[in-house]
């Protein structure tokens, strides 16, 4: 047999922390040599975190990243490690560096650099040159190293050092989880596999940066495309499967398609052998995650990551007794743990009795602190101040929307006041996308925003998956079934002003994710006063959502890095 053993490091990375990604590689290298792993591999940018964005531009950043590549390299030994890092000639590299017997062995450059959606690496890397590769022999086996992007081409650097003579292919990613990603890597890296008749290893980064969440789930594949193993989503994991890499040998004997003029690389002996011989290491497929589990996962670890990794220690925000904030209740408590999440109810001349109660219900299932801070005397002071001023105007939004202004007063005041809680808003894509939101209220203004990307038919899905799981329901019944409503008015419900979201959100995933124009939506069926209306509501929210604080995304386009559309703007399609 022959047989490499393969680590996928998937670690959890901070953007900028230099030491703690050392140290992160380091304990999954020390995991790594201990499970007899002749090769490990590290994700994407593993020393500078991804993305790190304009950091890059700092030269002293950069100086200090190879630093740090250096000490993780001088503590390797005979175990190879790939780790991406930030490379630097006459400009920057998107890079990884092949390290082994305290040295860095060889260095691969990424050649294919993504500039859509949420990447705009082209802004910052220059593309590695083809003539510049060079393969590696880890345990005897030919390796080829790739990043990301590189997999994504069917022509690509996978394909070329394949016929070049690689048996087996690494990709490192920092690669964005999105509903549904999974599905899409795992089909497009079998066919990659099978295409080059190479095994294929592909560690993925795991954990939340910003607005990006990463969902981990390395995969290993053999020649045929068939899946070998897979490590778990949203968790850290080192991943030890072994290989036989006989079967590439024996699939190019059949398939003369790399035959014809294959290209020479260079060859760079690492190591000649596999390590001692163990047991064999049984290959793990961890099942993936059903739909719902897997957004609510990723808002969690999103959640989690933003609150951890920027210094807070606790989340305050507004329970309403509403669906959205329930959601987020339980998200936070999920994340950080329910005795460092505080919620407040604030309650005006227009809310309902069972707000109250609903909330009360649910902090007690959760076990989180509940508070009571009634605004109706702020409330009452602040419209008698502007009295004067409104004389002759009759009521209207403008009344409601103050009352969303005072609460998130009193929020930034707790937080303001206990110095390391976060103000968590709880305003979803569905009422972000129409502009249904108090600018500078409590459902826009704070911190950070859990279910900013999820529509507000999704926030019912996960509700009801939540309380699906554990012990019991956590979120109460009557929660899931009243009426949504903001209480800025007697009796008022969204239904007042938008359509059933039923209707609302197949009309915003066409405007807003696919980019349909309005007119092509009407040909689909859809009402066309209805779809005009619609579609004016979110290009006239466009300034308010710019204002808006980051939230988990979950989808292909959420509002922020993947959509920028400009807010003076004239094209009604």
């Amino acid at each position: 047999m022959r047989r490499i053993r393969v680590a996928a490091c998937q670690i959890n990375t901070r953007v900028g922390d230099l030491d703690h990604n050392v140290e992160a590689i380091l304990n999954a290298l020390d995991t790594a040599e201990a499970a007899g792993a002749d090769l490990a591999v590290f994700p994407e940018l593993a020393i500078t975190g991804y993305p790190p964005e304009d950091l890059v531009l700092k030269p002293g950043f950069v100086e200090d990243n190879r630093a740090a590549l250096g000490k993780v390299a001088a503590r390797t030994g005979r175990c190879v490690a790939v780790i991406g890092f930030v490379d630097h000639d006459h400009d920057l590299h998107n890079a990884a560096a092949v390290c082994a017997h305290g040295e860095i062995q060889t260095t691969y450059r990424k050649q294919l650099l993504p500039n859509s959606s949420v990447f705009d690496e082209r802004r910052y890397f220059e593309p590695g040159r083809p003539d510049q590769v060079e393969l590696v022999t880890v345990a005897g086996v030919t390796v080829g190293i790739s990043i990301c992007e590189d997999a994504w081409s069917a022509d690509g650097p996978i394909r070329v050092q394949a016929q070049a003579g690689a048996e087996l292919i690494v990709n490192l990613n920092a690669s964005p989880y999105h509903e549904g990603k999974l599905d899409v890597r795992e089909r497009m890296l079998a066919t990659r596999a099978a295409d080059a008749s190479a095994t294929l290893v592909y560690v993925n980064q795991v954990g939340g940066q910003d607005e990006l969440v990463f969902d981990g789930a390395s995969m290993i594949f053999d020649s045929e495309g068939t899946l070998l193993a897979r490590g778990p989503q949203f968790a850290e994991s080192v991943l030890v499967t072994d290989i036989d890499v006989r079967a590439v040998f024996r699939k190019r004997l059949l398939d003369p398609r790399g035959r014809t003029n294959p290209p020479r690389l260079p060859v760079k002996a690492v190591t000649d052998a596999p390590g001692p011989v163990t047991d064999e290491v049984e290959a793990i497929i961890t099942p993936a995650l059903g739909d719902a589990e897997e957004v609510y996962r990723a808002l969690v670890l999103g959640t989690r990551d933003y609150v951890e990794k920027n210094g807070f220690t606790d989340v305050v925000f507004g329970l309403s007794g509403g669906i959205d904030s329930s959601l987020c209740a339980v998200i936070a408590a999920d994340a950080v743990g329910a005795e460092n999440v505080h919620a407040v109810a604030l309650p005006s001349r227009h809310s309902t009795e069972h707000s109250i109660t609903d909330a009360e219900a649910l902090c007690d299932n959760v076990g989180i602190d509940l508070r009571t801070i009634a605004i109706e005397s702020a409330y009452a002071e602040v419209l008698e101040l502007l009295a004067p001023s409104f004389e002759g105007h009759d009521p209207d939004v403008t009344e409601e929307n103050i009352q969303g202004r005072i609460r998130m007063i009193v929020l930034m005041g707790l937080a303001n006041k206990f110095r390391r809680w976060l103000v968590m808003i709880c305003g979803n894509k569905s009422e972000l996308a129409v502009g249904y939101t108090t600018v500078y209220g409590v459902d826009m203004a704070g911190g950070f925003a859990p279910i900013k990307d999820v529509a507000k038919t999704k926030v019912y899905e996960l509700a009801h998956w939540r309380n699906s799981i554990g012990d019991g329901p956590v979120i109460p019944e009557h929660v899931l079934t009243k009426p949504p409503s903001a209480e800025l008015a007697p009796g008022q419900l969204d239904s007042d002003n938008l359509p059933p979201y039923e209707v609302l959100d197949p009309i915003l995933e066409r405007y807003v994710e696919l980019d349909h124009t309005a007119a092509e939506i009407v040909v689909e069926g859809f009402d066309a006063e209805l779809v005009r209306r619609i579609t004016r509501l979110v290009d006239v929210a466009e300034w308010k959502r710019r204002q808006s604080p980051v939230g988990v995304r979950v989808t292909p386009k959420a509002f922020g890095k993947d959509r920028r559309l400009p807010i003076t703007n004239g094209y009604r399609g």
